[in-house]
């Protein structure tokens, strides 16, 4: 693996737990319109203490709002990362799905793959998705 690769590799793992949390929260406060700690920790199925540590990074990096005792909010750059991560999860989701794979594996799939898709890899995928399968390319293309 060369160094550009491992760094990309790097920086996908150090987003994905802040795009994975945005997203549910985003999602909590659609359904619910407030989204609590143990909201979080219900859905993540992880402890207090680690949904306390996960919002004090959204906090710190200015994704997210949230005082002791109060819902927690997304701020507009949250609410941006949210809208991107369900982007690139529906679209993996729904590719992933078009190759026949089962709404089960799909689902679980394309919650590792999405945060590690580039974004030609992303295009191409939502090229299939909306004008169907290219032409094979040519020799040496």
């Amino acid at each position: 693996m060369d160094s550009h690769t491992h760094q990309r590799i790097r920086r996908d793992h150090a987003t994905e737990l802040a795009e994975d949390y945005v997203e549910v929260i985003d999602d909590i406060i659609s359904k619910s319109g407030i989204c609590r700690a143990v909201d979080l920790v219900e859905h993540f199925q992880v402890t207090h203490a680690t949904v306390s540590n996960a919002v004090g990074r959204l906090v710190r990096d200015g994704f997210a709002k949230s005082q002791a005792y109060q819902p927690i909010e997304l701020t507009a750059k949250g609410k941006r990362l949210a809208s991107k991560a369900r982007y690139r999860h529906e679209t993996v989701k729904s590719f992933l799905r078009r190759l026949g794979v089962s709404e089960e594996a799909a689902r679980i799939d394309s919650e590792g793959i999405e945060h590690h898709v580039g974004k030609e890899t992303l295009d191409a995928m939502q090229r299939v998705l909306t004008e169907g399968w290219p032409a094979e390319p040519e020799a040496g293309e």
